[in-house]
C-alpha cells in the first residue's frame, strides 16, 4: 500500500541510529536515498548496505549545521539524482545540562545541529520541491519538544523550536504543494541514548529499564520511528501537514 518508487529522499544524521533506520525503511519502499552525516565510515557502510539491496543510494559527508556543507551536499545530490522529493531532518545531538551549567559554546552547538540545520536544508530544498510540483519535509523532534525535561535546557529549546517551526513551515508552503510534518520520538535505543545516559552518570541498562516504564512497556527502536516517517512520506498522508506525530509507546500520555 505504501510505495515511494520514483522518489528520492534525503536523510540527515543517516549514518546510525534513527537516521539509518529511516534511510533503510524508505529504501525498502522504493525511494532512492541521499545520506548526510559527519560520520563518513558508517555513512559509507549504510550506502553500501542499501545499494546491495538494489536501491540507488549516495552518502555525502556533511556538517548539517554549516551552510557551505549543506549547499555542497544539496548541489551534489541534485546533480547525481536529479531531484529530491522527501527531506527528513533527523540529525541531532543532546547535552544534559541546565542553563546555568551550559557554556555558550554548548548552547550554540545544540541549537546549530538540532534547529539551524532544518532551516539550512529546507531553505535550499523547498524551492526545488515547489519547482517540481511538490514534496514533503519531515522534521524529527522529541517528546521533550512538547513537554520539558530535567537538565536538558538547550535540547528542549531546540526540539520545541523544531515542533513550532514545523507548523510555521506547513502554513507557508501548503499552497505550494509541500507538506511539512514532525515526528516526536520517545526514548529510542541508539548510540545517542547511550551517550545521554553517560552524560548524567547512569548505568545504561538501568536507564533503559526506567525508560521502559510507559503504557507500551519498552523503549523504542529506530524502526518504530521509521514507520511513521514512511507513512508521512507517502500518498497515504496526502492531506496531512503541520501535524506532530508522537511515537513513544504512550510515554507522554
Amino acid at each position: 500500500m505504501i510505495s515511494l518508487e520514483g522518489k528520492t529522499a534525503l536523510v540527515t544524521g543517516a549514518a546510525s541510529g534513527i537516521g539509518a533506520g529511516i534511510a533503510r525503511r524508505l529504501a525498502e519502499a522504493g525511494a532512492d536515498i541521499v545520506l548526510l552525516d559527519i560520520d563518513a565510515k558508517n555513512g559509507l557502510a549504510i550506502e553500501k548496505e542499501i545499494r546491495s539491496s538494489g536501491t540507488k543510494a549516495k552518502f555525502y559527508a556533511c556538517d548539517v549545521g554549516k551552510s557551505p556543507d549543506c549547499r555542497k551536499a544539496v548541489d551534489d545530490s541534485l546533480k547525481y539524482f536529479g531531484r529530491i522529493d522527501i527531506l527528513v531532518n533527523n540529525a541531532g545531538v543532546i547535552s544534559r545540562k541546565s542553563v546555568v551549567e551550559l557554556s555558550e559554546e554548548e548552547w550554540d552547538f545544540v541549537l546549530r545541529v538540532n534547529l539551524k540545520s532544518l532551516y539550512l536544508l529546507s531553505h535550499l530544498l523547498i524551492p526545488h520541491m515547489i519547482q517540481n510540483g511538490g514534496g514533503c519535509v519531515i522534521n524529527i523532534g522529541s517528546g521533550w519538544g512538547i513537554k520539558g525535561g530535567p537538565d536538558a535546557a538547550a535540547y528542549c529549546a531546540s526540539k520545541g523550536g523544531v515542533v513550532n517551526l514545523t507548523r510555521a513551515m506547513a502554513i507557508d508552503h501548503g499552497k505550494q504543494g509541500v507538506r511539512i510534518n514532525c515526528v516526536c520520538p520517545g526514548d529510542v535505543k541508539t548510540g545517542l541514548l547511550e551517550m545521554e545516559a553517560d552524560q548524567i552518570g547512569r548505568d545504561f541498562d538501568e536507564f533503559l529499564a526506567e525508560a521502559s516504564a510507559r503504557p507500551l512497556p519498552r523503549v523504542g527502536n529506530p524502526g518504530d520511528v521509521a514507520n511513521a516517517v514512511l507513512f508521512l512520506s507517502s500518498e497515504m498522508a496526502s492531506w496531512i501537514t503541520g501535524s506532530v506525530f508522537v511515537v513513544d509507546g504512550g510515554g507522554l500520555a
